[in-house]
């Protein structure tokens, strides 16, 4: 089984915070590669206990995900663009 989700990465002071929004699942680390790796790990986390307490599918319903084939479960959104701004004011 494959799930599409969104990984946000961004520098906060000397930490990189890793953000999955659909889950709404966060980690971070000292850098990218640990951020990247803490979140994979918080998620696998959540999803493995969601299905030892059988509510794994009513998890990623409430998330807003839901089945695109049989193995493949996505968001109803998806990322087409991430960039910081600048407005002035």
């Amino acid at each position: 089984m494959k799930l599409r989700i969104t990984e946000e990465i961004w520098k906060e002071g000397n930490m990189y915070v890793s953000y999955c929004p659909e889950l709404d699942i966060a980690s971070c680390g000292e850098n990218v590669g640990q951020a990247k790796f803490n979140l994979h790990e918080a998620i696998m986390i959540n999803i493995e206990e969601t299905k030892k307490m059988g509510t794994f599918i009513q998890f990623l319903e409430s998330c807003g995900i839901e089945a695109v084939s049989d193995d493949v479960f996505s968001a109803q959104k998806e990322l087409v663009s991430f960039a910081p701004i600048e407005l002035s004011l």
